[in-house]
């Protein structure tokens, strides 16, 4: 293995003249190296160590400032102009004397976006030839809602406040605000946020401007590059990141671990010792494979069965889950008519159930299960239920009690409708990708509400936009137990569930 060297600091001259400040990290050696791009908003200088690996596994790594973040020069405009920058760094990378040609974009989160904007790129001598996109934030839209509609309120008010519209980030910002205000976020409007935070936000209004028609999800299918997807079951974008993979047009592979936003430095609880990959390696033999052209065409894709050791093949297509009615095999405990209402809302920071007062929520619960049950796959709930307001938000949270009663959160499922007040309406509220086993012994607990706060914003109920409303209204609900269903990605029989190792499955 060769020893890497650090080069002086890269700039990158843009279009418009500002200059962009990257560290490079070059192999021993003359070269020419293939080389490893990436661009984050939250400073390049936390990369080094990665591009020392990088760089120690003979590619060229460059960590880059984006635009008017740390080091770098302009204005920091988030989610935009992320394409002609990461345009004008590839560029500048095969330029060099060191340079193969060949260059991947990695990122993670924001970076990821990064990394997909300059792979989507228009110019050809613009993209990178492979890409890896972990726990990708896609867009401005695919952030700010869910894909059903409701507002995503304590994430976006966290990375804003700690990131938007500032050279330099703080971290705790909102922690901090919270401290002095704990009813913060309970305050309307929603687009007052940022002077209750004490300081401005430009870009926090076209945040909720955002469509998503048009994103990069939606150009993914014209994609003809190598794709390497890596997402966590407890991530919030989650689902973005298995779609991403469905939908992109060259070579794609997923990894799907139980792990947070952090992936392995966020494991879940039902995370096992064989879940704890060394991502870096993984990258590393991947980013070979994909330059070398030795990937299968289509897809594969492999996601870790959360409490059990085993990896799974992920099927291309995602498979019809299991239904299971609400009527037969549900009990209902409380709550078929509740009372939504958005001064008392239903909390997402909570798994307790209220007991006392009306129901504030339709609450069921399955029989223990008699054996363990994998899922693998999207879950979803189908409604027919009815509100007293045209205007309405369904929201539907899984959760697994274990036999001792425990509460383990699953999957959150939000959707907004607009249906005639008082009329039966039928609809999906989808749950998400899930890749559990669960023991025998295990209950399932149904919550079907009208709110999700704080990590969503309260519909108001009067038909009014929820970030600029300021008045509120409570909503009388009835879930229609007879004609509703619970629908699982239920694997048949153990043994059906293909063991695969995960390494192996990516890089086929």
């Amino acid at each position: 293995m060769t020893a890497p060297r650090a080069d002086p600091t890269f700039l990158v001259d843009t279009a418009d003249g500002a200059r962009l400040t990257a560290d490079l990290c070059l192999p021993e050696g003359e070269g020419p190296f293939p080389a490893v791009l990436i661009r984050t908003p939250y400073d390049r200088r936390r990369h080094r160590a990665e591009l020392r690996a990088w760089a120690s596994s003979g590619f060229a790594a460059l960590a880059q400032d984006v635009r008017g973040r740390h080091a770098s020069e302009g204005h920091w405009h988030p989610y935009r102009g992320e394409e002609a920058d990461g345009g004008a760094t590839v560029r500048r990378l095969r330029e060099q004397p060191w340079s193969n040609g060949q260059v991947v974009a990695h990122g993670s989160s924001y970076g990821a976006h990064c990394a997909l904007a300059t792979a989507l790129g228009a110019s050809a001598d613009s993209r990178p030839d492979a890409v890896v996109a972990a726990v990708p934030a896609l867009g401005t839209a695919e952030t700010a809602r869910e894909r059903g509609g409701p507002e995503r309120l304590l994430a976006r008010a966290g990375w804003w406040a700690a990131h938007g519209d500032r050279r330099t980030s703080d971290d705790t910002a909102l922690e901090d605000a919270l401290a002095r205000d704990p009813r913060l976020l309970e305050h309307l409007p929603v687009a007052g946020f940022p002077s209750r935070l004490g300081r401005d936000l430009p870009s926090w209004p076209r945040l909720w401007a955002a469509e998503r028609d048009g994103g990069l999800g939606a150009r993914a299918a014209a994609a003809g590059i190598p794709l390497l997807a890596v997402g966590g079951t407890r991530d919030p974008f989650r689902d973005d990141t298995v779609e991403l993979w469905r939908h992109w047009g060259g070579p794609s592979r997923l990894l799907m671990g139980p792990w947070g936003h952090a992936l392995t430095a966020a494991p879940d609880p039902e995370a096992r010792p064989q879940h704890q990959l060394n991502l870096g390696r993984l990258y590393v033999r991947w980013a070979r494979a994909a330059l070398a052209g030795s990937l299968s065409p289509g897809r594969h894709g492999v996601s870790a069965l959360g409490g059990s050791g085993w990896w799974a093949s992920m099927a291309a297509e995602a498979p019809k889950p299991t239904p299971y009615p609400f009527a037969t095999a549900l009990r209902l405990l409380a709550g078929s008519d509740f009372e939504a209402d958005p001064e008392r809302p239903f909390r997402s920071d909570r798994l307790n159930v209220p007991t006392a007062g009306h129901p504030d929520r339709c609450l069921l619960v399955t029989p223990p299960l008699p054996r363990p049950l994998d899922l693998l796959g999207g879950a979803e709930v189908r409604l027919s239920a009815v509100a007293d307001t045209p205007a309405a938000d369904w929201i539907v949270r899984l959760v697994a009690l274990d036999p001792r009663g425990v509460a383990d959160h699953l999957a959150t499922g939000a959707v907004r409708r607009t249906d005639p007040a008082h009329g039966a309406a039928r609809f999906s509220v989808p749950l998400g990708h899930l890749s559990r086993r669960l023991p025998a012994g295990t209950r399932l607990r149904i919550e079907v509400g009208g709110h999700h706060f704080p990590a969503h914003a309260r519909n108001p109920h009067t038909g009014q936009d929820p970030v600029t409303a300021t008045l509120l209204r409570s909503s009388r609900r009835s879930v229609r137990i007879g004609d509703s269903v619970l629908a699982l990605p239920v694997v048949a029989a153990r043994h059906r569930v293909a063991r695969v190792n995960p390494a192996q499955e990516i890089c086929r």
